[in-house]
């Protein structure tokens, strides 16, 4: 059969609303294409659990894929800008934030490449730091042994002694960023309210995972 003169072949309709569902499909696909982590290093994905390396120079944390993990696996390697964060937890016993001249129970103490100490507690705001006294943290050191296997910058002593709790440990520095937006993401009024001490609480309960 001829198509009269004059007239046209039209396609399937298309109705308003099912233009608008197949955009928002689009967007979504494109969402969720922006939501996969990927490796910062090289632009690879990575899964939700993978390596961090941290940026020295930037004092950055960044996602990295396995293979490039691996490139800054050996200490002889990360020398240079880029020191690969371990996954080591160690609990330990014994440790208050007083003895180590912080005025909070919850704080984290990071030891960087030139041998200086410094304390940091989370806040609304983010990190607070501090420059702790060289002779506080050697008598610490002297009374916990693992604490003298500590790495530079990509480890941290991590205490909490808030409202009854008893945690001490030996973390990697990705666990301390991420307790600071626990922090950061509930703390409410001027004594941070119920929750983020539940999230708080929570947190230190996945470091046995």
């Amino acid at each position: 059969m001829t198509t009269p003169r004059g007239s046209a072949t039209r396609g399937p309709d298309v109705t308003p609303s099912a233009g608008r569902a197949a955009l928002g499909r689009v967007i979504a696909r494109g969402r969720a294409r922006e939501a996969t982590e990927r490796c910062e290093l090289c632009g690879l994905d990575v899964p939700e659990r993978h390596a961090h390396v941290l940026d020295e120079e930037r004092e950055e944390l960044l996602c990295a894929c396995r293979a490039c993990a691996l490139l800054f696996e050996r200490d002889a390697a990360a020398r240079g800008q880029y020191r690969l964060v371990p996954d080591r937890r160690v609990r330990l016993t014994g440790l208050t934030p007083a003895e180590l001249g912080v005025p909070v129970g919850l704080a984290f103490f990071v030891v960087r490449p030139d041998g200086t100490v410094s304390a940091h507690y989370p806040s609304p705001l983010g990190a607070t730091r501090f420059e702790l006294d060289p002779r506080v943290w050697e008598r610490v050191v002297a009374e916990c042994d693992v604490l003298r296997t500590l790495r530079p910058s990509v480890e941290a002593l991590l205490i909490n002694t808030a409202r009854g709790a008893d945690e001490q440990w030996l973390v990697p520095i990705d666990d301390c960023h991420r307790l600071v937006s626990v922090v950061r993401g509930h703390w409410q009024g001027l004594s941070g309210g119920t929750r983020v001490w539940k999230e708080v609480a929570e947190f230190f309960a996945r470091l046995d995972d």
